[in-house]
């Protein structure tokens, strides 16, 4: 294919509501796609001023990430918040651990693995849904540090 062939389908692609073309050619493929874009939006700040907002936001975000304590999940299994479907979860949000303590259970093939605290401190987020299945190295809790 010239040049001038494919300059005149990239053309007849902006002219039309086609958004892929595929041709083949004398043993040559040629697929030209074209994404739809919103053509207009409204901005009512300058986006020059919404970036600074947005990196110190992240700097925030990150800086409190490296001082909690991630606890990961060791195995695959499903998350259990507490040791029977009725029972009271073994922590909740603010909830004040020990290292050692119990913070939930993970089911791998009808066995039942306590994940225990890794360091003393205050439980700042639970990360998973109980029932929900997790990966091994999935986040499940982050801890604050006392």
């Amino acid at each position: 294919m010239k040049f001038d062939e494919i300059k005149q389908l990239v053309d007849l692609l902006k002219e039309s509501d086609i958004t892929e073309l595929l041709i083949e050619r004398e043993g040559v493929k040629l697929k030209i796609k074209r994404e739809r874009f919103i053509s207009s939006f409204d901005i009512s700040r300058p986006v020059k001023e919404a970036a600074p907002v947005e990196v110190q936001e992240e700097s925030k975000q990150a800086e409190e990430a490296q001082r909690l304590i991630t606890i990961t999940s060791p195995i695959v299994g499903i998350f259990h918040r507490s040791p029977a479907p009725e029972a009271t979860p073994f922590v909740e949000v603010g909830f004040t651990v020990k290292k050692g303590q119990v913070l939930c259970i993970i089911e791998a093939m009808k066995l039942m693995n306590e994940i225990e605290s890794d360091s003393d401190g205050v439980v700042s987020k639970i990360l998973v849904e109980n029932g929900q299945p997790v990966e091994y190295g999935e986040p499940l809790f982050l801890i604050e540090p006392l």
